[in-house]
């Protein structure tokens, strides 16, 4: 039987307000809460909070048969928590179905998988505790930002215990192959691939509204139809976009929600079910292992890396981010560190994007600035001021060798120091307690004033003690003389 796996995508970066030259050293504080506070605020207004209702009630008319996955990133919970607290509680209404899968995510939506192992390690691992204490759920799966893959990230993921990954069906990846199997890792095997079929899901989040599309207009039941007329061997369609596409990329004018609250019913007339990535990953047998040596994600014609990565702008400001990647997590200052996490989010590269028309009108569709440029000198003097701050701490003038070195002989000394303590305190439950056996096994005071008193000694006048005294003496005095004799 046939199955769409639907995913959707939800991540909101905390924005730079304008940080000038004149700011560096002088102020730490990098964010535009009133923009932060009206996007998300307006976004979840027109798009998340009506897509989740959506979403609810579609499970609960179809009884759980509609299922589907959903990945929402670090600084988003934040921002959600902190402006949009209801759409929180939607969330935990969805989670609570069973029927709603949350997939493992960057926690700052970065680019860490490319050049950092250890942070992109952290990071997800800093969200799925996230997840679990919001949603009471553990990811299972992975959905890396923008749906980057490569070889080289299978096996962390697997060692790390995600049963599977979800990444872009890429054409010149796939060739000939199609995007509707359950494939492995060719570095990994054991973890399983999910593909996104590019093309229809395309037509949901970019050409749903437009009049132009030979398609239009396109409803549930035609929708439906394509999907089922796919060949019957190929068992699952993934459909990944981000939510946003529900009343914010589509308004709710065009019909957008009616469509998808409309597609489970056709679904169940053509036979085909819907399932989360988990349960594709469960019942599917991979078709073949699938080798991507070069990363790629699910952004622009490309689909590649070059959105954030694709100019000198770009590569300058990423390298210079991660140069004190590793003095960052050697810190304690949580300040520090969540400026680090909110420095990292890819949208800040991408702002500096100066690609084609084409694809800049998607770009300059998401930025606030007015030029790549503009997006680029904002950053870099935040940067500059954040690494003023991390030198502080930790000078640039020492190796990250010598540094490790230094630091390892603190935190060994810091150990050594904390056994000792350890000892101290038993040493001392020690005494104690041998006090307390030793106090236990004396009489008690009351013991020995009930005890018998032993017979008083018979006093002898003076006179008495000098003759018994004198007695001896003049006995020996005697022998003395006759011996002298």
């Amino acid at each position: 039987m046939k199955a769409i796996c639907f995913y959707f995508q939800i991540h909101q970066p905390f924005r730079l307000k304008r940080y000038r030259f004149f700011d560096i050293g002088n102020d730490h504080y990098y964010y535009d809460d009133f923009a932060n506070d009206d996007i998300i605020t307006r976004i979840a207004q027109r798009s998340y909070i009506p897509a989740a209702e959506t979403l609810l009630k579609m499970i609960n008319d179809n009884k759980g048969k509609f299922r589907c996955a959903i990945s929402i990133t670090g600084v988003a919970l934040e921002q959600c928590e902190q402006y949009v607290p209801e759409f929180i509680d939607l969330l935990k209404k969805l989670a609570d179905t069973g029927c709603v899968e949350f997939l493992a995510e960057t926690y700052a939506h970065s680019l860490s998988s490319l050049t950092e192992p250890e942070e992109f390690a952290a990071q997800l691992k800093a969200h799925d505790e996230k997840i679990n204490a919001l949603f009471g759920v553990k990811p299972k799966v992975l959905r890396n930002t923008e749906l980057i893959y490569c070889d080289d990230i299978a096996p962390q993921a697997l060692a790390m215990g995600y049963k599977g990954i979800i990444t872009e069906g890429a054409k010149h990846i796939l060739g000939w192959k199609s995007p509707n199997y359950v494939y492995s890792a060719a570095s990994a095997p054991k973890l399983k691939m999910l593909l996104k079929n590019s093309k229809l899901s395309d037509d949901i989040s970019f050409r749903f509204n437009n009049a132009e599309w030979d398609s239009y207009p396109l409803t549930a039941d035609k929708y439906i139809s394509w999907i089922a007329n796919t060949p019957a061997e190929e068992q699952i369609v993934n459909l990944f976009m981000s939510l946003e596409t529900f009343g914010e990329l589509q308004p709710r004018e065009s019909g957008i929600f009616q469509f998808l609250e409309a597609l489970p019913r056709f679904a169940a007339e053509r036979g085909i079910e819907f399932c989360t990535p988990s349960d594709a990953i469960a019942k599917l047998k991979p078709v073949g292992e699938l080798s991507i040596p070069y990363p790629i994600s699910w952004a622009d014609e490309a689909r590649d890396t070059s959105a954030w990565l694709g100019n000198k702008l770009q590569n300058e400001a990423f390298n210079k981010l991660y140069s004190v990647a590793e003095r960052v997590r050697l810190c304690d200052d949580r300040r520090l560190k969540q400026d680090w996490n909110y420095l990292q989010a890819s949208d800040h590269f991408f702002y500096m994007s100066t690609k084609h028309l084409a694809d800049g009108a998607v770009h300059s569709h998401f930025s606030p600035y007015e030029t790549p440029f503009q997006a680029f000198t904002n950053y870099m003097n935040v940067l500059a001021d954040f690494i003023v701050r991390v030198e502080e701490q930790y000078p640039l003038s020492i190796e990250n060798e010598e540094l490790n070195a230094l630091l390892t002989t603190i935190r060994n000394q810091a150990r050594e120091i904390e056994t000792l303590n350890k000892e101290v305190v038993s040493m001392r439950k020690n005494i104690e307690h041998f006090n307390e056996e030793h106090k236990l096994r004396e009489k008690p005071v009351e013991e020995v004033a009930e005890a018998p008193k032993a017979p008083a000694k018979r006093k002898c006048s003076k006179k008495a003690t000098t003759e018994l005294n004198e007695k001896p003496a003049k006995a020996s005095a005697k022998k003395t003389t006759k011996k002298a004799k």
